[in-house]
């Protein structure tokens, strides 16, 4: 390892110091568990369009950002006698060890097993793991630790998941394209109707559906949806260079003008504009 180099120990000792209550920094003391869980989000999604983008030379960066909020959390436990760096990192390596035991023969790190399993089978071992992980928390039912605070998208795939290993899932992705069909006729019946509180219903009913779809796809709704903001964001801004070339306002045009831009922005990309 290079001598010159910060180390984990140095990391800690920094937030030490900026939570220092003389010399420390007058906005990191001001700060609570509470408070940084919008930055600790932000960080998160720095971080996955980073990944997205390709953008791997300040992948460490944005790494080490979000390395960064658990040493903050770690510190604020510490100094509430609640728990600490240590603690953190010895409660991931026990969950990850026990969690793995087709890896960690006996329990230990060291500990290697023979024998390869396959991936259903360790896909099965691992939610018999959690389900009694679940039930030592008292957490009864399949989606009792499904957090509310996750995005809706990976919150209802998860929840998907979860009903599907009690076997309340579709068979295949035909009967979820069924279903599919059948929301948005429900849907197109409250808007003929008029109906507000059936039209919010019935549109979160498709979208749930969707990520079902998705599912069964074994594709990520979140990642999914992402890639398509992406690509829309990017046509779009495509259209507005063209608009912008024919001296045309975007606000300006009616619906065919603006979908015969809408054309010529994807034409443009497999030209490499």
């Amino acid at each position: 390892m290079d001598a010159d180099r910060y180390a984990i120990d140095d990391l800690l000792r920094v937030m030490q110091r900026l939570r220092d209550p003389e010399h420390g920094c007058p906005w990191d003391l001001r700060q609570t568990f509470q408070s940084i869980v919008p930055s600790t989000l932000e960080e998160c999604y720095e971080l996955a369009a980073t990944i997205e983008s390709g953008d791997y030379p300040h992948m460490a960066e944005e790494l080490g950002d979000v390395l960064f909020q658990v040493v903050f959390y770690s510190q604020l436990g510490r100094e509430q006698g609640l728990f600490s760096f240590e603690s953190v990192v010895d409660s991931l390596v026990e969950k990850l060890v026990r969690r793995h035991p087709h890896v960690f023969a006996d329990g230990t790190i060291e500990g290697v097993v023979g024998t390869r399993e396959s991936l259903a089978s360790v896909a099965q071992s691992w939610e018999a793991i959690k389900q009694s992980e679940r039930k030592r928390k008292n957490q009864a039912g399949l989606l009792a630790d499904v957090p509310l605070a996750l995005p809706a998208l990976p919150r209802a795939q998860k929840l998907q998941k979860r009903a599907a290993q009690a076997g309340f899932d579709w068979e295949n992705v035909a009967g979820v394209l069924d279903k599919l069909s059948e929301e948005v006729a429900e849907l197109r019946s409250a808007l003929a109707e008029g109906n507000e509180a059936a039209i919010g219903d019935e549109l979160g009913d498709v979208l749930f559906t969707c990520v079902n779809l998705a599912r069964h796809l074994r594709r990520d709704a979140e990642g999914s949806l992402r890639q398509a903001s992406s690509k829309f964001e990017s046509r779009f801004r495509t259209m507005e260079f063209i608009a912008e070339q024919q001296g045309l306002a975007l606000e300006a045009l009616d619906s065919d003008a603006l979908d015969g831009l809408w054309r010529a922005a994807k034409s443009a990309e497999g030209e490499g504009l």
